[in-house]
């Protein structure tokens, strides 16, 4: 006969093999001398900045 579960259809170590089937293992962790330090950078700007705003804004139809 068939074997009855309640709850779960899978136990934890058969999802754990699920898992390790469909993605395979964990890349190596990233030590820390491997790592790099960002430097924050000013924002971009989209467009320069106009010397009068009232201007910018009747010369592109704003």
């Amino acid at each position: 006969m068939a074997e009855e579960r309640s709850g779960s259809p899978f136990t934890d170590d058969e999802y754990a093999f699920l898992r390790q089937v469909r993605f395979g293992e964990m890349p190596p962790a990233v030590r820390p001398e491997e790592r790099v330090e960002l430097t924050e950078t000013d924002p971009r700007r989209d467009r320069p900045e106009p010397e009068d705003p009232d201007r910018w804004d009747l010369r592109h139809g704003a």
